[in-house]
């Protein structure tokens, strides 16, 4: 099962679609994190093992946060920003990957592909 930590800037709907995909999901609101710098918030993700799913799109910068040095991420980029379109990113991710087989990747999803950038082996 994978794990997932949601970033604040996504919606809290994502908790649930992402549950239905079988996924062990909390937030970054849940546990009362909102507010943190990205340097002091992956790695107390990391601690926990868990994927970090976002919107944040420092957090898709590979030369900040190389694929292979963290669980995963994925960034999330709707054409345009919605409780709704987030959470159809979410479940075109769903269709079409599955994380298990990523470990350590830069999973980016728009409404039209799914990219994967990993780590050198």
């Amino acid at each position: 099962m994978i794990a997932v930590k949601l970033d604040e800037d996504l919606p809290n709907d994502l908790v649930e679609v992402l549950r239905s995909g079988g996924m062990d999901v909390t937030s970054v609101r849940l546990q009362g994190w909102t507010g943190w710098k990205d340097e002091k918030l992956l790695p107390e993700i990391q601690q926990e093992g868990r994927w970090l799913f976002t919107a944040d799109k420092g957090f898709s910068d590979i030369r900040r946060y190389p694929p292979g040095t963290h669980a995963g991420i994925v960034f999330f980029r709707a054409d345009r920003e919605s409780r709704a379109a987030y959470c159809e990113l979410a479940k075109i991710l769903m269709q079409q990957l599955d994380l298990t087989t990523t470990p350590g990747a830069l999973v980016v999803v728009t409404p039209r592909s799914v990219r994967i950038v990993r780590g050198h082996d």
